[in-house]
């Protein structure tokens, strides 16, 4: 198995995901190559039919490649027979949904568990007590999803992922049913789960102010990156954003 330096979290090298459409065929992704640096928040944007969904979920696990190679640490997946891979996606990898994903029999602290739960492995309570009072849930912990905001689901979400203690957090469009508010701090705790607890997080976003928490923003088009913003601000990346044609 090829090894990669211990610096990076995840790569793809020469990604390739096509799809047949009758007689046609659609490149979702064309050949990406792309590193993401451990302790690192990087945005993945572009417009409609980019490829954005499609590299993410390729990267996490949840979709398989046509050709090329995808790494988690230094574990290549693009090998991992099913069983390796649903094990490392629940060992090893985090997600947060923008439709949070929680089990409405279940209470917002079991939730929160329950990835550890199904794996059998013990919950790090010290950090777990971190984890939700980073995120201010310490009073809801007994309240079942609909008896909670969709602010306070999305942050049960957050904590759910950060449980774990993952090598990687994918995150998509974590934001998009959330007030603007509710969404900011949501994209702050995220940012700070970086700065403060070393995580990695990859997002999809379409949104410049979602993107402009992020360390890096990458961006696709018709499967390829065609740019990159480091330290973004909202208006650089809107305004990459128009060059591009989005």
């Amino acid at each position: 198995m090829e090894t990669i330096l211990t610096d990076l979290a995840a790569r793809t090298v020469m990604a390739k995901k096509i799809y047949s459409a009758g007689d046609s065929e659609v490149r979702a992704l064309d050949g990406v190559s792309l590193d993401i640096k451990r302790g690192e928040f990087t945005a993945i944007m572009g417009p409609s039919g980019s490829g954005k969904s499609t590299l993410m979920h390729c990267l996490a696990g949840l979709d398989q490649l046509t050709s090329g190679n995808v790494y988690i640490g230094e574990t290549d997946i693009s090998k991992l027979n099913e069983r390796n891979l649903t094990l490392l996606r629940r060992e090893r990898v985090g997600f947060i949904f923008q439709a949070y994903n929680l089990v409405p029999t279940l209470n917002a602290k079991e939730n929160i568990v329950l990835p550890q739960r199904l794996g059998g492995t013990t919950t790090d309570q010290e950090w777990l007590s971190q984890v939700i009072a980073a995120v201010g849930l310490e009073d809801r912990l007994s309240h079942r999803p609909n008896e909670l905001s969709g602010g306070q689901q999305q942050r049960v979400a957050v904590a759910r992922a950060l449980a774990g203690r993952p090598e990687i957090i994918f995150a998509d469009e974590p934001t998009g049913n959330l007030d603007s508010r509710t969404g900011a701090e949501i994209l702050e705790f995220m940012k700070s789960a970086v700065t403060s607890f070393g995580q990695t997080i990859v997002m999809v976003t379409h949104d410049p102010v979602a993107a402009s928490y992020s360390d890096r923003v990458v961006f696709l088009a018709d499967g390829k990156i065609v740019s990159e913003l480091q330290n973004p601000t909202a208006e650089n990346v809107l305004d990459l954003m128009k060059q591009l044609g989005d």
